[in-house]
């Protein structure tokens, strides 16, 4: 595989030089005052099973606006009828994942890497141009720099890759301190750390997952979401925390939908979103028990239901 080289320094100074600019971009997004974010279907964030053509029949059925692409199914399937489902249900896609382990061993990222032209290819031709993945906050094997080296290596590649086909990938951060507290040694876990990853990467089409769980949890502000443009975001997720746990002590698989506690300020979330004019996906991702043994159709409803709600508090 062939790894192209790509000046780091100047990667760094372009990436300070967007950010400076996203107060102009915010200052128009805001007099506009009106979102461009939509909501996303994405069925294992709430606990249900479907393919890809089960998928976009409930994300129609419950009124989300865009849904998740499987790269798996359309190969498998053929584009076309999917296609075809998609404009008949007036839909749009939302972000795929990133079909490549790259936390692990050089097998496993080797196994990915030769998968991944074939899965980008198809979402290419579907009409999706987003990925997102996460990062590992913490390692017993690599030290904070080996693990922040070989993750932007590999990372670069993946990138690679996803830019021959028209594709932006989304890091998303965990910022919950029983996560990147786990191993033996901390890894990036809040978005000044994954701005410092994205910049040594070098590649142009990598940004952010912004999740309001790992943002609040990391103790990050509105403000602190201004300091990207739109386009640094690639994708999003809205949850809300349990109440009567203290912040440090909160659980990542123990969330809340958006707005049932109030605890995350969904709000300020939301508007800066707003500001920055980042006009992509949003989805639910509660990891929640309840939520998680409902029927599907209920399970929907009641996501669908508080994404709305929540973007009514921006407009």
């Amino acid at each position: 595989m062939r790894v192209r080289s790509h000046p780091h320094a100047l990667a760094r100074r372009e990436f300070l030089r967007t950010a400076a600019t996203a107060a102009g971009s915010a200052t128009l997004a805001a007099a506009a005052g009106k979102r461009r974010f939509f909501t996303a279907f994405v069925p294992g964030s709430l606990g249900v099973k479907a393919d890809q053509a089960r998928a976009i029949e409930l994300a129609s059925q419950h009124g989300f606006e865009s849904v998740q692409p499987f790269p798996s199914d359309l190969l498998r399937d053929g584009v076309d009828v999917h296609l075809e489902a998609l404009r008949r249900h007036g839909l749009k896609w939302a972000a795929a994942g990133l079909p490549v382990e790259f936390r692990k061993d050089d097998e496993a990222f080797g196994e990915g890497m030769a998968s991944l032209p074939q899965a980008a290819a198809v979402l290419k031709r579907a009409g999706a141009d987003r990925v997102g993945t996460w990062l590992r906050p913490s390692s017993d094997e690599l030290t904070y720099l080996q693990n922040f080296k070989r993750t932007a290596a590999r990372l670069r590649q993946v990138a690679e890759v996803l830019q021959d086909h028209g594709l932006r990938l989304g890091l998303e951060y965990v910022g919950t301190k029983r996560n990147w507290t786990a191993g033996r040694h901390s890894a990036v876990h809040t978005m000044a750390g994954t701005k410092d990853l994205i910049a040594e990467t070098g590649a142009p089409n990598i940004g952010f997952v912004l999740d309001s769980w790992h943002w609040w949890t990391s103790r990050e502000t509105a403000d602190d979401i201004r300091t990207l443009s739109g386009s640094d975001v690639i994708s999003a997720d809205l949850n809300d925390a349990p109440r009567g746990v203290a912040l440090d002590d909160q659980y990542d698989n123990q969330r809340e939908l958006p707005l049932a506690t109030g605890v995350i300020n969904a709000r300020d979330f939301l508007q800066a979103l707003v500001d920055i004019g980042y006009d992509g996906p949003i989805r639910a991702e509660p990891f929640n028990k309840v939520l998680n043994e409902m029927a599907d159709d209920d399970a929907c409803r009641v996501s669908a239901e508080a994404l709305n709600k929540a973007f009514g508090l921006v407009g």
